[in-house]
């Protein structure tokens, strides 16, 4: 693909993965429950009654895993590590086996040359933590920055990259405004103060980071999309702007020191829980910021709904993934081009960026998977465009390495380069895993 020669040569090429959809082994070596645990036990919360349990007992496998990233060519590996594996309860003990597991997971990417990148949070709250208040209370931000010491005390001589929160608009958003998603409530005030308690617990964790590790590159990963009227009329150019605020701006403007977005903090009518000293440490300077992009958002003004006052409506792509998301490449060049030349970002990773299809096996073992390689090679392509108007692209993490619990969706949604079948946890490179493999070495032999 010569659409791909604007990378540079010292691109990263990875995948990604999160603890609770890949690992399993919930109650094993000292784990304690985590709020996913919790959620995906509620009936009716996840489809098909799905939960983590084995989930893709990477656990277990985690030397045969690491053996398929060495067959892809991987340079690098994003992975998290579970909050409720290495500092369980809400006492702060941390428990040496959870943390052993994750040695094990190091070394063994160590050896096969892979670069390990570390994300300290992706969304399994301790049920211990939550029980004590949650992300709503102040003291969850101090309880992470403690748990953030843990981790990069052990790991640090080793793991160097490091993001703090994926998705922090998840957690708080679709986890405490629109209940889809665990702890699963429904309340605005709880919603912003937990927005502002991840922002919090970041800086903190950037605080710990660096006082463990001396050579830490540590980030934050964002989920960002292009947000477009549904209309030319005035209402729906409003509603964009809010919804642009609700999606974009609020997670963006406080780390990179721009405070947070006047217009929503006034819209949301919540007041912030700032202390001294507290806005220094959210926006304290970084080394990178990850974009997880995976589709853009069409929006259309609705004064009869919550706060934000606005709906999305479809795409006019034809194409969709089996999530229901509109296909559009140039989203990621986008917001690529506005971290660069809006937010002045000086580095930055892809560090989510992938899709969902009916994946079909054929008789002879098979996934032949077009329309996921067909997106892979349209997604690096608007990436590499990007860095040829110069955009400071680093790297780029597909999503997922494998077939894994895709949070509220269950099992049916596959995004993975690797097909996983549940029932014998038997794995096999996809087509499109094999294409990606077939981009790495072109880029490295070029």
């Amino acid at each position: 693909m010569n659409d791909l020669n604007a990378l540079p040569d010292d691109f990263v090429w990875g995948a990604a993965t999160s603890a609770y959809q890949i690992e399993g082994a919930v109650d094993e070596d000292g784990r304690a429950p985590s709020i996913w645990d919790t959620f995906s036990h509620t009936p009716g919360a996840i489809d098909n009654d799905d939960h983590g349990d084995t989930a893709c007992d990477h656990y277990h496998r985690y030397a045969e895993d690491t053996d398929l990233m060495k067959r892809i060519g991987l340079g690098a590996y994003r992975f998290s590590v579970a909050w409720p594996r290495v500092v369980p309860q809400a006492d702060g003990r941390v428990n040496a086996e959870g943390l052993a597991f994750y040695d094990r997971l190091v070394d063994g990417l160590l050896e096969a040359g892979i670069t390990p990148h570390g994300t300290l949070y992706h969304w399994d709250l301790p049920q211990a933590q939550q029980d004590r208040g949650g992300w709503p209370e102040r003291s969850t931000a101090e309880r992470f920055g403690e748990y953030a010491a843990v981790v990069a005390d052990r790991l640090g001589d080793r793991v160097t990259h490091w993001a703090t929160l994926n998705e922090p608009l998840c957690s708080s958003w679709i986890g405490h405004l629109e209940g889809k998603m665990a702890p699963g409530w429904t309340d605005l005030r709880a919603a912003v103060r937990t927005s502002y308690h991840l922002h919090l617990g970041h800086g903190l964790a950037v605080q710990a980071l660096r006082a463990a590790i001396p050579d830490a590159q540590v980030g934050i990963v964002n989920n960002l999309s292009p947000i477009i009227p549904a209309s030319d009329s005035e209402a729906d150019r409003l509603a964009a702007v809010r919804a642009d605020g609700h999606i974009n701006r609020w997670w963006l403007d406080p780390v990179l020191g721009r405070g947070y977005p006047e217009d929503m903090v006034k819209l949301y009518g919540v007041e912030l829980p700032v202390q001294d000293g507290d806005m220094e440490l959210i926006s304290a300077p970084l080394d990178w910021m990850g974009l997880n992009y995976y589709f853009r958002q069409f929006v259309a003004d609705d004064p009869t709904g919550a706060a934000p006052f606005f709906r999305q409506t479809p795409g006019p792509n034809a194409e969709h993934t089996a999530m229901g998301w509109e296909v559009d490449a140039e989203g990621i060049h986008q917001l690529l081009m506005r971290l660069t030349e809006e937010y002045g970002v000086r580095k930055i990773f892809i560090t989510e960026n992938g899709s969902a299809y009916q994946d079909v096996v054929t008789a002879d073992g098979r996934i032949e998977d077009p329309e996921r390689t067909a997106y892979l090679e349209g997604h690096l392509a608007a990436c590499a465009r990007a860095v040829a108007k110069g955009a400071p692209l680093a790297g780029y993490f597909a999503w997922s390495l494998l077939d894994n619990f895709e949070w509220a969706y269950g099992y049916d949604k596959r995004f993975g380069l690797i097909h996983v079948d549940y029932d014998t946890q038997k794995r096999t490179l996809k087509a499109s895993g094999e294409r990606y493999a077939e981009l790495i070495r072109a880029h490295r032999a070029r």
